[in-house]
């Protein structure tokens, strides 16, 4: 049968084939190795990545018993990342080919790393390829050896020369290629968070970076007494045994569980097999203890716990390893038998025997699990009927619901850009209409607020907020009935206007996260979209500006610059929002400081009027003149 015109004008042969070294490829398909690029507002993106494959070889030659400090610098001007260990140092005569060429590396033979955090070797060449400048130098035995590469090409090798450092080791620098990932930056709040969590995993190791010390000596106990965002019901119970540990305990006001989860020093932020056998496995032996016949959900309701199992060649979901599928705690042999226990078997055994003697031992903790369980399933008798009523009542109005603009690819899918999924919630018609005509249809999704949101600090149960129609259409957009496991959208963006009521809207939607989804902030979904306030324009150029520092440069290099100062979201056309909302999207990411008290804060801000409030007020008001001139 004749092919049509479209198809059979399209050439198959033999030059068509097209094979590519391994920095060629890396380069060419980045995703398929730091999962997403990004431009450093989120957590995940992929400068992140690249300085954690790297620190994850130095943490691999301290688990194996080489080195107990770690000295680590980023210029941000520069965007330059230095990280040095004081392990064995990579073999002086494979360095090149262990940092250059895939399927090459010391991490096959699990002999010389038995429970590393990377087994293929790919990371280390992953961000060779992905930088423009990156330096290896490994140090051994008074040995060095030096090599220089740009995008992922050989530029210099020094060779093995004699050193006067005598400390073993290896130092890797590397540039981020802004060919790749185009205008980032660094968010040192991501980047220390990765530090502590690295030294809670890895009790007697220091990092010191840009001249500040990180040092953990109780492990996961210390994780979680420094995240808690509420007091806990009771004392922080923590349980370490062979390759387990976990620190629990429970809170009031959070309608799930919680957990900070790990597999060998990875922060598998979507859990795993590891994690669901905890789940089970804890509620599990606390039915067993109080014996009551409570749901597991009622049992784990406002649970937080940080987890780690450490596990002989573990299988990860993908590269980016954020979800464990393993469930043995050794690999299968080459027969296909396997002499380690289940995962779900080995994590029930330790917690039967720790949890259990606990509980036994330790009444006041007993009492209050048992009365914050009563209190649970209380609660969920009250709501269940409303959950039901409100589930099936938002189905129905989104069926007619002009509020949102969804996308076809969802966060919660097996999509490959699940990760680019977007939600932008905007204040009216206007602000939406432009982001709406401007958006990708795959990944951006457009929600439209009517204006501002109820504040939600003062009410008091869930189904206040199923009783409010516009914040009712939100959980469906989101998704959110059941906690944040099911999440439609990885960002969450609030896009509102540059004035008084766009920030005011800004504020009781922060304040509806913080109230009764705190854990979408504190995983690192929320952001805000920063919108250019002013546009400085001749014949020739258009600037966008942030700010009045940028717009008075701009102005200084644009000959007779015409000046539109941007009032609100409707005022930009959808062919200019495209750039905002683009490959060059600026996001400011919502962060929970390290000390941030949630309840004070939101008591204060939001709460009552309050004649301290209004000292504050009065005390720090800002008169501007928003005059701005239209020509110059």
């Amino acid at each position: 049968m004749e092919q049509p015109d479209s198809l059979s004008a399209i050439e198959y042969n033999d030059d068509t084939i097209v094979h590519l070294e391994d920095m060629e490829h890396i380069r060419l398909r980045p995703g398929m190795y730091i999962g997403k690029l990004g431009d450093g507002s989120s957590h995940d993106d992929g400068i992140y990545v690249l300085i954690k494959e790297v620190m994850d070889n130095s943490i691999d030659e301290f688990t194996s018993g080489f080195g107990k400090k770690i000295d680590m610098t980023i210029n941000l001007n520069e965007r330059r990342v230095s990280i040095r260990d004081y392990g064995r140092g990579i073999p002086l005569g494979k360095l090149v080919d262990a940092i250059s060429k895939l399927n090459t590396g010391a991490r096959y033979d699990s002999k010389v790393f038995k429970k590393s955090i990377g087994l293929n070797g790919v990371g280390i060449k992953a961000v060779n390829a992905l930088s423009s400048y990156f330096k290896v130098q490994s140090f051994r035995d008074g040995m060095t050896r030096c090599a220089q590469f740009a995008d992922g090409n050989l530029v210099s090798d020094s060779g093995i020369v004699p050193t006067t450092n005598t400390e073993s080791g290896t130092l890797v620098e590397f540039i981020p290629d802004r060919k790749l990932f185009g205008d980032y930056y660094f968010v040192e709040e991501h980047i220390e968070r990765r530090i502590r969590y690295y030294c809670y995993l890895n009790g007697g190791l220091t990092i010191f970076y840009n001249g500040c010390r990180y040092y953990s000596k109780n492990g996961l106990l210390d994780l979680l007494e420094n995240n808690l965002q509420s007091t806990p019901l009771y004392p922080i119970i923590h349980i370490k045994e062979g390759d387990f540990e976990a620190a629990f305990t429970h809170i009031n006001g959070q309608s799930n569980d919680y957990y900070y989860s790990f597999v060998n020093g990875q922060h598998t932020t979507e859990g795993g097999t590891h994690q669901s056998a905890f789940r089970e496995a804890y509620a599990r032996v606390v039915k067993d203890f109080i014996k009551k016949d409570y749901s597991p959900e009622v049992i784990r309701q406002g649970l937080v716990c940080a987890l780690c199992v450490r596990i002989q060649e573990p299988v990860f979901e993908a590269q980016t390893k954020t979800k464990l599928g393993s469930t043995h705690l050794e690999p299968n042999k080459v027969d296909g038998s396997n002499d380690s226990p289940p995962l779900k078997t080995y994590v029930y055994d330790i917690l039967k025997r720790n949890l259990d003697n606990y509980l036994h031992i330790h009444n006041e903790t007993a009492n209050a699990l048992l009365q914050k369980i009563t209190a649970n399933e209380k609660e969920r008798r009250q709501i269940l009927d409303i959950k039901k009523v409100a589930k099936e009542n938002s189905k129905r109005i989104a069926l007619n619901n002009n509020k949102l603009r969804d996308c076809h690819i969802h966060y919660n899918t097996h999509h490959a850009l699940r990760l680019e999924s977007t939600i932008f919630i905007t204040e009216g018609e206007s602000a939406s209409g432009s982001i709406t005509q401007s958006r990708d249809v795959n990944t951006q999704a457009v929600f439209s607020l009517r204006g501002k949101t109820k504040n939600t600090y003062n009410l008091k149960t869930i189904e206040d907020i199923f009783n409010n129609k516009e914040l009712l259409l939100l959980h469906n957009a989101l998704a959110v009935y059941d906690g944040i496991e099911n999440l439609r959208y990885n960002k969450v963006v609030i896009a509102t206007d540059a004035d008084v009521d766009g920030l005011h809207i800004r504020l009781l939607l922060l304040t509806f996260f913080l109230r009764f989804y705190p854990e979408l902030i504190r995983t690192g979904h929320v952001f805000i979209l920063q919108t250019p306030l002013f546009r400085v324009r001749n014949k020739q150029k258009n600037t966008y500006c942030y700010t009045n520092e940028e717009r008075i440069a701009a102005i200084q290099n644009t000959p007779n610059a015409e000046i539109t100062r941007f009032k609100g979201l409707g005022e930009i056309s959808p062919e200019e929002f495209k750039t905002f909302i683009g490959k060059d999207m600026r996001l400011d990411p919502v962060i929970l400081p390290k000390d941030f008290d949630a309840q004070s804060i939101l008591s204060f801000y939001m709460g009552e009027n309050t004649p301290e409030r209004r000292e504050f007020i009065m005390r720090n008001l800002r008169v501007e003149d928003n005059d701005i001139i239209t020509s110059y």
